[in-house]
This record gives structure tokens, sequence and C-alpha cells, in this order.
């Protein structure tokens, strides 16, 4: 047990750092495999009707899940002959290895600055022709319904709500769930990003995959809205506007990070948009503040990254404490604190 909450924090770490420095591939991403594979059930199982819906969810998210948790099983039991006491470094090895793997090909926090700076630079340089057409990488709004400001809002509020979504949420599910709570939440997310809407299509189909998405959310959100009021420029005005703008928000994780991320950067987030073919009105995030320019995206970004540092940082220590924990409840490791 001791092996395997090290091995988690070990494999935690390096797979965050190996998406520091590869980021997505291009082609070939697990994600995108698991997105194809969705759409090929979705195919055959839609109506417009929730159960079919849910039934798509729990095919889809439940196997990737359960894959997973076979896999790790396997791993578990990858190496050679050695007696119980004595831990086998190759299977120690496979799990630090299968961790990192996982954290690599579910995070996508460098994949999201990048994004969000190929926009800005584009604002910043008044080619609002390549923002529009870079913009669709990170959300799904009409860019052709956009000015440059209101696309700078956008890459701000992307930047906010996938911090939670890409990064800190995938976290807090690896610590609590390891490599399966990995791949489960990022399934789920990925499901809601598909069908997750609320266009005629999706209001039935993806009604459970949005719920669903919407509960697995709920830790990760809160996590990233607080490290967002511990690391972000304006920690008052962070913590002011999640108490005050949070809950108006729509969606119930977005509202505490998109108002965290608005007032620690001191800026206005919210009101109209164009999504999906529709135009929403949505509550305005810190009102008093002045809009979104394009160097705010910067800003955002540099405030996601140390979040998600800290994040990684938080997620390890309560792994590593939680295992100490049951280790010290174990009635073997009485009788050896007795014996000395």
């Amino acid at each position: 047990m001791r092996g395997e909450h090290a091995g988690y924090a070990c494999g935690a770490a390096l797979g965050f750092l190996g998406d520091l420095i590869a980021a997505d591939p291009r082609r070939g991403h697990p994600v995108a495999a698991f997105g194809r594979a969705a759409a090929a059930v979705e195919r055959r199982l839609w109506r417009d009707h929730r159960g079919y819906g849910a039934a798509h969810t729990v095919l889809c998210a439940g196997g990737a899940a359960a894959a997973a948790a076979l896999l790790q099983r396997a791993v578990r039991g990858a190496a050679p002959t050695a007696p119980s006491s004595s831990p086998s470094p190759l299977r120690g090895g496979a799990r630090v290895a299968l961790t990192a793997a996982t954290v690599w090909a579910v995070l996508g926090g460098t994949s999201l600055g990048r994004e969000a700076r190929a926009v800005g630079g584009a604002l910043a340089a008044g080619d609002l022709d390549v923002a529009r057409e870079r913009l669709p990488h990170l959300c799904g709004r009409d860019p052709q319904a956009l000015d440059g400001p209101q696309m700078a809002r956008a890459v701000v509020e992307s930047v906010a709500e996938n911090t939670s979504d890409a990064v800190v949420g995938a976290l807090v599910w690896g610590a609590l769930g390891g490599v399966p709570g990995l791949v489960a939440f990022r399934a789920v997310n990925t499901l809601d990003a598909m069908v997750g809407h609320k266009s005629p299509r999706y209001r039935r189909f993806g009604w459970a995959a949005a719920r669903l998405d919407d509960l697995a959310g709920w830790p990760g959100s809160r996590l990233t809205a607080a490290l967002t009021v511990l690391a972000g420029p304006d920690r008052r005005g962070a913590l002011r506007a999640w108490r005050a703008d949070g809950g108006a928000h729509p969606s119930p994780n977005a509202g505490p990070v998109e108002a965290s991320f608005a007032g620690a950067l001191g800026v206005r987030l919210g009101g109209t948009l164009a999504y999906g073919g529709r135009v929403e009105h949505r509550p305005v995030l810190n009102g008093a503040a002045p809009p979104v320019t394009a160097d705010d995206i910067e800003r955002a970004v540099r405030l996601s990254r140390r979040v998600s540092v800290l994040a990684l940082a938080t997620t390890v220590t309560v792994r590593l404490v939680a295992g100490a924990a049951l280790r010290a409840r174990q009635p073997g490791s009485r009788r050896r604190r007795r014996s000395r």
C-alpha cells in the first residue's frame, strides 16, 4: 500500500511534467480515439430520449473506466515471483509508468495555454480572421458573431473553465481513484463536450452526460476556485467575485471558476454570447471591473499554470497523507510500533 501511494505521486508528477514538455499530439491522442469510439456508439444508440442517452453514457464512460481498472490490475500483478513483504521494483516501475502515461493523456493544460496564446497573439496583431480561425480550438462559440473584445473574453472564460476540466478535476479524481479515476473523469468530460448541450438533437440524449459531468466536476471546480484565490494577483477580488457571482452562472461548476478568475484578474466576464447556433444571455461576473482585452489572455494563462501546479501539489499530498493514515490503522503497523 505504501508503494502504491508513493508510486501514484511519482507517476502523477511525471505525467504532469510530460504534459508541460510534450503537450497533446496533433494526431493519435487517446482522448480523440475515445471520442471516435463514443461517436460510433452514438450513431447506433441515438434516440431523442434520456434513457438511450443514459445507456450511451454508461457504455462509454463505464467501459473506459472498466478497461482502465483491468489494466491497472494487470500491472499490479505483472511482476516476477517475490516475497510478499518485498515489493517488486518491476511492479512499482510499471505502476509509475502507467500512472504517468495516463496523467499525460488526460491533462490538457499546456495545449490550453498554447491555443489561448495563439488567439491572443492574433488579437494583439489586429488579425481578427486568424483569431476567428483559432477560437474553435478552445470553445464551441460562433467566432463569426464575435468581435475582438468578445473573443478575448471567450478565451479567458475558456482558460478558466478548462483549467478545472482539463487539469484540476482530473488530478482530483486521480488522487481519489488512481488510473480508473483519471480515465473515468476524462471520459465523462469528453462525453459532456460531445453531447451535453441543449441543442435540439442532444437536449434529451445528452442529459445524462451533462448531469454526470456536473457531479464529477464539482470537487475540481471548487478546488480550482480556491487555488485561484490563493494564486491570483488579487486574492480579495477573487474571493469576493466567487462569493458574489459564482452561483449566478447557469453551470454549477463553471460559475465559481470563471468568477474567481474574473476577480483575480480584475476583469469583467459573462454576458451575451453566441453558442451552437443560439444566443445566450449569461450573468455578468465581477461587473464593476473593466472588460477583457487581448493583454489579459496571457495573464489568464499564467494564472492557470500556477493553479495547475498547486493542484498537483495538493492532490499528491492528500494521496500520500491518506496512504499514511491507512497504514497507521493497519493491525500489523501497530504491532511493529509496540515491538520497538
